[in-house]
């Protein structure tokens, strides 16, 4: 059996074709590898799985290779990933998530988490576990003397309970909701948190459902906000129903996007500003005095650190990254972390990723107050971005270099996760743009921001020549 375990085996997670490069004998070696590693034989491992046809499969196969190496399995059955994380951190037990997020159905994968949520990466034992796999998969799972057991263990309630409990919606204006769920795992999170689905009552919201039937061949359109034409039939529907605010959550629901009345996406950036200005106030409730840190990825807009300087915390700028961000979050106790891409990090969810939390708390910001979404996000969104453009190029070195050349004599070069160029500081007109380099493919990815909309679109034009010249 000839695998290539580099391409299945990400920086933060595993990722396959099902039935050709991620196989039940490959998740199964990859468990054996993961109580390994994490010396969990004699402990729990909590398993769960999203929506796709090939993930309850792959969670019994992993169970069985769990239990061989002697960890006693944890089934939290259907869920979220942020369910995933909220089970390993209560129970303070590793866990592993079946789903490849917003990748198309012929997808699967595994995102793993140490006890209490925290991340795994390549530098963090992913390699590691790769490395242990390998072996078993040649020479098979030996079976420990005495092997794990199974058990069953129904969280959504708990979940759906502790969320409410991190943000009280009780006392908002009612506003009216568009959530497409993109047949993902959305469609049963949503309702228990934001309906009345687990019986915690009713919130002054009425939801409008789009796509709620958990179906992992997405047949309306793929689970992934991030690409603008899957936000289509939700932007419409907001507009039609003369809704307040539309949510778009992808395949595993652990990533929010954010639709204001007319139908016009709410920047991920602005997003993190607002929820970071409510975690602030929240810390600053509690103990006035606290030192308070609250992270942000260099691809941010400048306008995240700004307001969290201005609400008297301290912005640390990270590496683009989830397993990196969550380690950043530990490191400096930071109370919340944002990124471009609409992860959205909670000190209060152990550090991790949570799409619905993000989600809540910009339900209640904007509901405390009278304000259209589209005038409210305005003062969150003053400056112009490109969002992120991505060139294929024949040599990602050679392409860099042009870029750093052509801008020497005009900008401040900073290498921090790739190059970014800033202009000279100026209130009036000032740019900044990073170039950086996929992990995986012969990309450049680069994102561009600009205090005026002319100044973005010259600099991303000439950036965008230079890369792909030649």
């Amino acid at each position: 059996m000839s695998i290539d375990w580099n391409a299945i085996v990400k920086t933060y997670d595993v990722r396959g074709l099902v039935g050709e490069t991620l196989t039940s004998k490959v998740v199964s070696a990859l468990a054996a590898g993961f109580v390994d590693e994490l010396q969990a034989a004699g402990k729990d491992v909590i398993v769960g799985h999203d929506m796709r046809d090939s993930s309850p499969e792959f969670a019994d196969a992993f169970a069985t290779g769990a239990r061989a190496r002697g960890a006693n399995v944890v089934s939290i059955g259907l869920c979220s990933t942020d369910e995933s994380y909220y089970a390993s951190g209560s129970m303070d037990a590793p866990a592993a998530m079946f789903t490849a997020s917003h990748n198309p159905a012929t997808y699967n994968g595994i995102k793993f988490s140490r006890a209490g949520a925290r991340g795994v990466s390549l530098d963090t034992g992913l390699a590691a576990i790769r490395d242990r796999a390998k072996v078993y998969v040649a020479n098979g799972i030996d079976e420990v003397e005495t092997p794990g057991n199974f058990r069953e263990v129904h969280i959504l309630a708990d979940y759906a309970s502790y969320l409410r409990k991190l943000v009280d919606l009780s006392g908002i204006r009612r506003l009216k909701v568009v959530v497409d769920a993109g047949n993902g795992m959305g469609g049963m999170t949503v309702p228990a948190v934001l309906g009345n689905a687990c019986d915690l009552g009713d919130l002054p919201l009425e939801i409008i459902p789009m796509y709620f039937e958990l179906d992992g061949t997405f047949p309306n359109h793929e689970a992934n906000p991030l690409d603008p034409k899957n936000l289509v039939d939700l932007q419409k529907a907001v507009v039609e129903h003369g809704a307040d605010i539309g949510l778009a959550f992808d395949g595993d629901a652990d990533r929010c996007f954010v639709i204001d009345e007319n139908g016009d996406p709410v920047n991920p950036s602005a997003v993190a500003a607002i929820v970071a200005r409510r975690e602030i106030a929240r810390q600053r409730a509690l103990n006035p005095a606290a030192d308070i840190t609250v992270l942000h990825n260099l691809l941010t807009s400048r306008v995240v650190a700004e307001v969290i300087a201005a609400d008297g915390a301290t912005p640390s700028r990270t590496k683009v990254g989830h397993s990196l961000i969550k380690d950043q979050m530990a490191a400096t106790n930071a109370i919340f972390g944002g990124e471009h891409s609409a992860h959205y990090y909670f000190r209060d969810f152990w550090g991790a990723d949570n799409g619905m939390l993000a989600a809540m708390h910009v339900l209640a910001e904007f509901g405390a107050q009278s304000a259209a979404l589209s005038e409210f996000a305005r003062q969150y969104n003053p400056y112009f971005m490109s969002g992120e453009i991505n060139s294929t190029v024949s040599d990602v070195a050679i392409a860099k270099g042009r870029v750093v050349e052509a801008f020497a004599e005009r900008a401040t070069l900073e290498e921090f996760d790739g190059v970014t160029l800033s202009s000279p500081e100026s209130p009036e007109s000032w740019w900044w743009f990073n170039v950086r380099a996929s992990n995986t493919e012969p990309l450049l990815r680069l994102n561009v921001e600009a205090s005026d909309a002319e100044t973005m679109a010259q600099i991303r034009d000439e950036v965008l020549t230079l890369i792909r010249q030649g």
